[in-house]
């Protein structure tokens, strides 16, 4: 079920209208793309707070309920400001669903605990990345991307290449490279102990010289 958000058409335009309307406790917005023309529009604030706290709002097609006629449309951008928990302009853009959207959906690391790297070899798994692009028709838009952790080894990396996509979703970042999402590696400290280790363990050369000798034989 498509995740709804509820907004009016804007009539007042211009910095000192967007000052009164956040103060009154509205978001002042735009919703552009399709066929139709960029279109000035406002949200209830305390509203939209809470659902710009759900991942999947980020991530998913929305149905937006503007002044009773619903639409599909996708959240593009959201201007927060710097110190106080006010959202000052929000983006969305219309969906038409034989067209290709593009988005950055986030990324789920899973059976990061069944790796032997981490088991028994104690390392550390690194999230190099938290979000990847993904390109598809909306009806295949994911909302998140697993990434198997379960065979990563000490030393070596899951790739964008790796990632097991959905029905219908390519990574249009491939096209410019197969980096890196997640890595394994031994902490340093832990890796210095395991060098310090043989080293400690090893007879020091001094010790040879106090070694008593027999005396020889006579014959």
């Amino acid at each position: 079920m498509s995740l709804e958000v509820s907004a009016k058409s804007r009539t007042v335009q211009g910095k000192g209208a967007s000052r009164r309307l956040r103060s009154a406790g509205v978001v002042p917005g735009i919703l552009y793309g399709g066929t139709a023309s960029a279109q000035s529009i406002e949200l209830e604030h305390k509203a939209l707070w809470f659902q710009l706290k759900s991942e999947k709002f980020h991530a998913s097609i929305l149905t937006m309920d503007l002044d009773g006629q619903k639409q599909q449309v996708l959240l593009r951008d959201v201007q927060i400001h710097p110190w106080r928990q006010l959202i000052q302009h929000v983006d969305f853009q219309r969906v038409a669903q034989d067209r290709e959207v593009t988005m950055r959906v986030p990324l789920h690391f899973v059976k990061a605990d069944q790796a032997q790297a981490v088991k028994f070899g104690g390392a550390i798994v690194t999230h190099i990345m938290n979000e990847i692009e993904v390109a598809c028709l909306p009806k295949f838009l994911p909302e998140f991307i697993a990434v198997d952790l379960s065979q990563i080894t000490v030393g070596h990396s899951v790739h964008m290449s790796d990632l097991q996509l959905p029905e219908g979703v390519r990574l249009p970042g491939l096209a410019r490279g197969d980096s890196p999402v997640a890595s394994a590696s031994i902490p340093r400290g832990a890796a210095e102990e395991d060098k310090a280790a043989p080293a400690a363990a090893a007879p020091a050369a001094g010790d040879k010289k106090d070694e008593k000798k027999e005396p020889e034989k006579k014959k």
